[in-house]
């Protein structure tokens, strides 16, 4: 059973920092590509962070050069690190990945629960 559980959000001024973890469980973490979405109050959910597991990675615009993706494939972790938060930052901050089968009927997209990030002005 595919797992993500996502930890380090909380409230944080703006211009400061904070460090999201996402312990995956469940699948060869290593092959897989992880990604970090978030979702503010009254708006979609959003991808904003990429990794594939070559380590490439890839940003939205919004938060480029601000955010940094990581993952450490011996402890099965992503990490997303977010310095100079802004207001607009905040938003519930997901967890996802994607497994492929043999045909696309049995890919399977999974997500974690979610952290809370807070940021004030």
């Amino acid at each position: 059973q595919v797992r993500l559980v996502e930890s380090g959000g909380g409230l944080v001024q703006a211009g400061g920092s904070l460090r999201l973890t996402c312990d995956v469980s469940g699948l060869t973490f290593s092959s897989y590509a992880m990604a970090w979405y978030r979702q503010a109050p009254g708006r979609e959910r959003e991808p904003i962070a990429s990794i594939t597991s070559s380590g490439s990675t890839n940003y939205a615009d919004s938060v480029k050069g601000r955010f940094t993706i990581s993952r450490d494939n011996a402890e099965s972790t992503v990490h997303l690190q977010m310095n100079s938060l802004k207001p607009e930052d905040t938003a519930v901050y997901y967890c996802h990945t994607r497994t492929y089968g043999l045909s696309p009927k049995y890919d399977r997209d999974y997500w974690g629960k979610g952290t809370l990030v807070t940021v004030f002005s």
